[in-house]
This record gives C-alpha cells, structure tokens and sequence, in this order.
C-alpha cells in the first residue's frame, strides 16, 4: 500500500514525542528550503525529512531486530545504539511505507553519519537534521550561516561538533562519520 504524504505525517508522528515531531517538522521544512537553494528535488527532500526519524524511539531490542531480521551485515552493531534508527528508518520507510526510491532511502539511512560519496540529497537531509530552527547547541548557528554558501562546509562543522562532543564524553566514534568529513574536505579542495 503506498502512503500519500498526510498518511505518513500522521503515521511516523504518533511513533514519536511531540517534541521529536517540532524537530522532524523543522527537518522537513529546512530540508525543502536546502533542496530549492541548491537545486535538489524538494518533493524527496521532504519525503526523506518526514521519514528520517521514523524508528528514533523504538526500543534497542526492536531495532536490532529489524537489523538482524534484515540481514544487516554491517559494522554498526558495534557502535553506539543511537546510529541504528537511521539504517532501520530506510529499512521501515521500504517496508512498512512502500519508499522505493533509493535516493531518499540512502538520505534516511546516512542522515545521523553520512558517507563517502554523498549524494545532494543526502547532503541536504543530513545537514538539516543539524541546523534546524529548533536545534540549539554550539555553533549551530555557525552551522547555518554556513549553510547560506556551502553544504560542504555546514556539514564538515556539523559533523566536527558532534565528534568534539563525542570526544569530550571519550565515546566512541563511528569511523564512517570521520570518512564522510575527509570525503567532504577533499571534495573542497578539488573544487578550490
């Protein structure tokens, strides 16, 4: 069955706390703001901004159970339990919404630690989950204003703060964040 957009509005808000849906409504409309400025499908960057946090509060239990019951053969297991929503929220969006376009599932799926290679919309999806109005922490505001000229540069201060933050708690890091960041950088330099 296919969901138009009202359907998934009302199916992945009552999944979450009215709190977490202000964000994914910030998602969605800084998303669509990020794909018109920079020249992307603004119908997908909305798709995959109602649909990013869609498994965010689901137990660990049921997370891993999609994993495995999916044949997730990957790393992430390994890492922090709070990467998992977004590997399980492509996996749900395909199917338990009927999400067939692969872009907007890769934008749901990278949106917490990118990758190399990004695409636009995984680009504008990852860095709108940072810069949201509602988002408030240092140097988001950085974040935005560089957002205004490069998503290259928005999203390489984006993913510093979240591994300064990470390295101040000496947590672990998610080597494919720290992947994505070198593969931003270089995409920098080549165009400089």
């Amino acid at each position: 069955m296919g969901y138009n957009r009202q359907q998934l509005i009302e199916a992945v808000s009552s999944q979450m706390p009215e709190k977490r849906w202000l964000h994914t409504q910030g998602v969605m409309d800084t998303a669509v703001k990020l794909a018109e400025q920079y020249g992307a499908n603004p119908e997908k960057a909305d798709l995959a901004a109602i649909l990013h946090d869609v498994a965010k509060y689901w137990t660990v239990q049921k997370l891993e159970e999609v994993l495995v019951s999916n044949g997730y053969q990957g790393d992430l297991l390994q890492y922090d339990k709070p990467l998992w929503h977004a590997e399980v929220g492509a996996i749900v969006a395909e199917r338990d919404y009927g999400i067939t376009d692969p872009e907007v599932l890769d934008a749901i799926r990278y949106h917490t630690s990118g990758r190399v290679g990004m695409t636009l919309l995984d680009k504008i999806v990852c860095l709108a989950d940072y810069m949201e109005p509602g988002r408030d922490f240092p140097g988001v505001n950085n974040i935005r204003e560089l957002a205004n000229h490069s998503l290259e540069e928005a999203l390489i201060a984006g993913f510093d703060s979240t591994i300064s933050f990470l390295i101040t708690r000496k947590q672990i890091i998610y080597p494919r964040m720290l992947l994505a960041r070198n593969d931003l950088i270089k995409q920098l330099e080549a165009n400089s």
